[in-house]
């Protein structure tokens, strides 16, 4: 090893001895988790076997959810002496950084008001419109044309199949707070190992219906109204390419559509 040049000394060769190493290898991310599990069992929280990055403490109706992802965390629950408490146990396990109220977690932006709060990913959408060159593009009322039937069209002209399937990518971590393009982003993933023009087209137009209000997202209203109401609908040998039915849902929870 050497260290570059202007970074030390004149005829100092001293480098730095890597005792552990974490990012970049295989085996980082089962040990970080082994780890962080470990460290929040022992402190009184149990691991979620539905969900394994939620950790959750409850005593007394008081209670404490922790949420990971890699090494993000967000922590959230009713009581600010355990919540600190929880804090500065990390702090002594894994030296965290408390960025103090949530505003921003993977790309979706958080914004309180005195009703409620509002999940939303303007940002990340802003950066799908540039990334696509669609900045400047006429903005749709609808992301995808009522009663269109889509299927392989083979007759149609290939397109870039690299850039299309970063599209529908990125539209489907989007739906996370806008659930009105998970029909249409869900549909046309299905073409994603051999798209044609006809298909992106249909992405263009989503993208179109994005610019209209790009920082749309969900709006969950402030009170004790936890209800999960749940929406079911199917279309009898809806799918095109196999002739299946197909079924359609839509979760609301406290009014509010999450998925």
């Amino acid at each position: 090893m050497k260290i570059p040049q202007g970074f030390s000394k004149k005829d100092d060769t001293r480098v730095c001895r890597l005792r552990k190493s974490l990012y970049g290898l295989k085996q980082a991310s089962r040990n970080w988790n082994k780890k962080s599990t470990a460290a929040l069992v022992k402190f009184g929280f149990t691991w979620s076997r539905e969900d394994y990055s939620l950790f959750t403490h409850q005593e007394n109706g008081q209670f404490v959810d922790i949420l990971i992802y890699v090494d993000g965390i967000i922590i959230t629950g009713n009581h600010e002496e355990k919540i600190q408490q929880t804090k500065d146990y990390l702090n002594a396990q894994f030296r965290i950084k408390d960025l103090r109220l949530l505003k921003y977690f993977l790309g979706i932006e958080v914004a309180r008001t005195e009703d409620g709060m509002v999940l939303s990913q303007r940002k990340y959408t802003l950066d799908i419109l540039e990334d696509s060159g669609m900045m400047g593009c006429r903005p749709s009322n609808f992301p995808m044309e009522q009663h269109l039937k889509l299927d392989k069209c083979l007759e149609s002209h290939k397109t870039d199949s690299t850039q299309y399937r970063r599209l529908i990518g990125r539209l489907l971590y989007l739906q996370t707070t806008r659930p009105n393009i998970a029909y249409s982003a869900n549909l046309l993933s299905q073409f994603v190992s051999d798209p044609r023009q006809e298909h992106m087209e249909v992405v263009t137009r989503i993208l179109c219906y994005l610019k209209t209000m790009p920082g749309q997202g969900i709006f969950f209203l402030k009170g004790d109204d936890l209800s999960l109401v749940s929406y079911y609908d199917a279309d009898w040998l809806g799918c095109q390419l196999s002739r299946r039915s197909r079924t359609g849902y839509v979760l609301l929870l406290g009014g509010a559509p999450i998925s």
